[in-house]
């Protein structure tokens, strides 16, 4: 059996595969930072649990979080290289593409095999550009919904941290704070869809615990996926093409 981990900046979700269908999850959550030690229930519910392959944004001590939860194992780090699953990265220096956007790139690809824009909304919003042809393009970074609104509260004198809601024509302050980080965000999902829009097929992947808050404001065809990052990794898994840290 394979764990499978994804170890974001604010929760760490896994996914339990059995080696023979990487794909397919047996048993999977998600959790925050300082539960990470209730995984090693696992090994002992699932004593066939061998192998665990990884991506890690969420800093070096949650790494070793990680490793010493399921000692004995041995996660696979998953590094960023120039080819993997069908999918080549044209950052111009490969290795410092983020693991969890390369591995979300490779599960879109496992998705749909058109053109594709990738977005991960998150702590952090990600957009992506995946060719037809699984060329990864380049792609955008951007705070997320939550980050956007907590940095116009902390860096002005009079903007409020509060519950707004979405108008198109908001008439009070946390509406207008509210409404503008997510028109911000389908703003810039949108103008990145423009460069793929004409190709047959195309559509925008859309993932991330922040996804709901905008999806409704999208006007592209739009897929819902979660855990695009769990499915990177299962197929990475199956191709033997981990390139560890």
């Amino acid at each position: 059996m394979i764990l499978l981990i994804d170890a974001g900046n604010t929760r760490v979700k896994w996914r339990l595969t059995a080696a023979d269908a990487p794909l397919q999850a047996i048993e999977e959550g998600a959790l925050a930072h300082d539960a990470i030690g209730s995984l090693a229930s696992l090994r002992a519910r699932y004593p066939a649990l061998s192998r665990a392959v990884g991506c890690n944004v969420a800093g070096a001590a949650i790494a070793a979080h990680l490793d010493q939860t399921l000692a004995g194992i041995g996660i696979e780090w998953l590094r960023p290289g120039a080819n993997c699953c069908g999918v080549r990265n044209h950052y111009e220096q490969p290795a410092r593409l983020g693991a969890d956007r390369w591995a979300a790139l490779i599960g879109a690809r496992q998705l749909h095999r058109q053109a594709c824009l990738v977005v991960t909304a998150g702590t952090a919003t990600t957009i992506d550009l995946l060719s037809a042809d699984g060329e990864f393009l380049g792609g955008l970074i951007l705070p997320g919904v939550d980050l956007m609104q907590h940095a116009l509260a902390h860096g002005t004198a009079q903007l409020p941290l509060a519950e707004g809601r979405f108008t198109l024509q908001p008439r009070r302050t946390v509406d207008a704070i509210h409404s503008g980080c997510l028109l911000a965000q389908a703003g810039a999902v949108e103008r990145m869809f423009r460069q793929i829009a004409s190709q047959p097929q195309a559509k925008c992947l859309l993932g991330g615990g922040a996804a709901d808050s905008f999806a409704g404001l999208l006007d592209i065809p739009l897929q819902r996926v979660d855990n695009l990052v769990l499915i990177g990794l299962g197929a990475i898994a199956a191709a033997g093409e981990i390139h560890p840290q």
